[in-house]
């Protein structure tokens, strides 16, 4: 099964849509902590409305508890700064896709872990920054899922 990590997620409703795209998609989402608001906030519960209890979800203390807990996946950063687009990627059932916050995306050092052709990018028009972190999200993680068939859609 695919998996989404979002390291230290800032804003709620970005997370809660994650978490209802997850539920929807058989999705894993993994969060790195800290997580810039708290569990049990209202946006965060808003946005993913009743979801919650349908989707995997898994808190990490850091960016190594969650590597340990997804020993022997493929990882791939998404970034703007990516070498290769994501739909030129053969993606399989357990990869994993991580995303950086919403401010400033992956550090530096958690990027330089990734090897250059596991650093995926979303297309965009030149001079523009980046996409909503729930967008870029959903993008990514249909391209993969269509790529492995829709697997148990309906």
């Amino acid at each position: 099964m695919l998996a989404v990590v979002l390291y230290q997620p800032e804003i709620p409703p970005n997370t809660g849509n994650v978490i209802r795209l997850c539920a929807n998609t058989g999705t894993e989402l993994h969060l790195v902590e800290p997580l810039g608001f708290g569990w049990e906030d209202k946006a965060l519960k808003r946005a993913g409305l009743d979801y919650h209890e349908f989707a995997r979800v898994f808190r990490h203390a850091d960016w190594l508890t969650c590597k340990a807990a997804l020993t022997n996946r493929r990882f791939f950063a998404m970034t703007t700064r990516g070498g290769s687009r994501h739909d030129t990627q053969a993606f399989r059932d357990d990869d994993v896709l991580v995303f950086g916050c919403e401010t400033s995306g992956l550090p530096a050092a958690v990027m330089a872990e990734f090897p250059e052709a596991q650093r995926l990018r979303l297309p965009m028009l030149a001079g523009q920054r980046s996409l909503n972190l729930s967008n870029a999200v959903a993008v990514t993680v249909f391209e993969a899922w269509r790529q492995l068939g829709f697997a148990g859609g309906i």
